[in-house]
């Protein structure tokens, strides 16, 4: 799957799990239910809403079956539009949005923004009301102006502050009259239902905004990559590629997980803390006597972005362990345990990046600052499954464009298919 093509096309999790699933099938794997019976060396995946959980069953299950599991999440900051978003000043329709995760609030003004998402409807013939869905991207683009420095005399001194209540109006469109009444109200929801197949009706809608410019390489040598949503796509497509390459191995299950709403805590039925990886688990491991006596010789693999050091600001690092763009991948490792990273699989992991002949890097958060989180102690805790927390380092981090070391990339992929090896 071609990386640039992958992130320009995964702008929500929505369309990463349509993604993530036409790369599925294109390379033989089966679309089943939650529950079914599963061949022996055979590939498929699941889905649920915004996540996707592919896998490779063994060509043996026995005794010392055991589970090698990749995680991954497909959201991302970003900013959604509200229920009833409509609103109109100084003759311009806006649109009110809600902030999902923690953006980089500054980094959303001034781009051109793209809108994409789901939209449930009803088809008017149908006396049944029965609901469906439909993905969608428009084909316009909308705009976050900041106020002019003409007008913010201070902002340059005293730096910009952002009111996401205030600040994050959408501008959309133009009005024609005095009202919103008169002009703006529900004329999102028109646009939307322009979506839908001829003489349906729209129910609700799930729609967020994305920056709408294309992935590109930079540097000197064209070694780096800017793109949005490089977290944590980059992750779902490292985990994607390895899973399709791999082969079903003798007597271990292959496991991809790309869970949704890790931005927000991932407390939902699609999320990492939901039951989702379980109840597939559970599916797989009817052959053999206990579900909990095989995660707890398994291994998961957590992965996400990673901070790297910030050459104008390698104060906010902890000098010992500032990882380097271009110079490998990162464990990630944290006393309070806001990663999942252990003694034994933090070990293992070290062993399979010296196997795989991986540069590796170490990551600590600074004492005196907070550290941010993953999927990987969620899925750990619920589980009991030993789980090491890795990542691509990068610059950026949750802003609409983020940047990394392409050789990084490369290298996420190698140990990904070491794992399943």
């Amino acid at each position: 799957m071609d990386f640039f093509e992958f992130l320009n096309t995964a702008v929500t999790p929505y369309h990463t799990v349509d993604a993530l699933k036409s790369f599925f099938k294109a390379n033989s794997f089966t679309e089943i239910g939650q529950t079914a019976n599963f061949e022996p060396a055979k590939a498929y995946f699941v889905c649920r809403e915004g996540s996707v959980i592919a896998f490779r069953t063994p060509k043996v299950w026995d005794e010392s079956s055991r589970f090698r599991i990749a995680l991954a999440h497909t959201d991302f900051p970003t900013l959604k539009i509200s229920p009833n978003p409509d609103g109109m000043n100084a003759g311009v329709c806006t649109l009110h949005t809600e902030v999902y995760g923690s953006p980089l609030y500054t980094s959303w003004l001034d781009r051109d923004l793209g809108y994409a998402g789901m939209l449930a409807y009803v088809d008017s013939a149908d006396k049944l009301n029965t609901l469906k869905t439909k993905l969608f991207r428009g084909d316009k683009l909308f705009r976050i102006p900041q106020l002019a420095v003409h007008l913010n005399r201070g902002v340059n001194q005293d730096g910009l502050k952002v009111n996401p209540q205030v600040d994050f109006n959408a501008l959309w469109t133009g009005a024609s009259g005095s009202s919103v009444s008169e002009n703006c109200k529900n004329l999102f929801v028109k646009a939307l239902e322009k979506e839908l197949p001829e003489g349906a009706r729209l129910i609700d809608f799930d729609v967020q905004l994305f920056d709408a410019q294309p992935a590109n390489r930079g540097g000197f040598n064209d070694e780096w990559i800017y793109s949005g949503r490089l977290d944590n796509l980059s992750s779902c497509h490292a985990i994607a590629e390895a899973m399709v390459s791999a082969t079903s191995a003798e007597n271990d299950c292959l496991v991809a997980c790309f869970f949704n709403n890790e931005e927000v805590g991932s407390n939902t039925r699609e999320g990492a803390a939901g039951n989702f990886l379980k109840s597939v688990l559970d599916s797989l491991t009817s052959p053999l006597s206990s579900l909990a006596s095989r995660l707890s010789s398994s291994i998961a693999i957590s992965i996400d972005m990673a901070h790297a050091e910030h050459p104008n600001h390698t104060e906010k690092h902890e000098p010992n362990h500032a990882p380097l763009l271009g110079k490998g991948i990162v464990l990630k490792t944290n006393a309070q345990k806001r990663y999942a990273s252990d003694l034994m699989s933090s070990a293992q992991l070290r062993l399979l990046c010296e196997k795989a002949g991986i540069p590796l890097q170490v990551f600590i958060m600074r004492n005196d600052m907070p550290c941010g989180s993953t999927v990987g102690p969620t899925v750990s805790a619920n589980l009991g499954i030993p789980t090491v927390d890795i990542g691509e380092p990068m610059l950026s981090m949750h802003s609409i464009r983020e940047m990394m070391a392409t050789s990084d990339h490369e290298d996420m992929i190698k140990l990904v298919e070491a794992l399943y090896c």
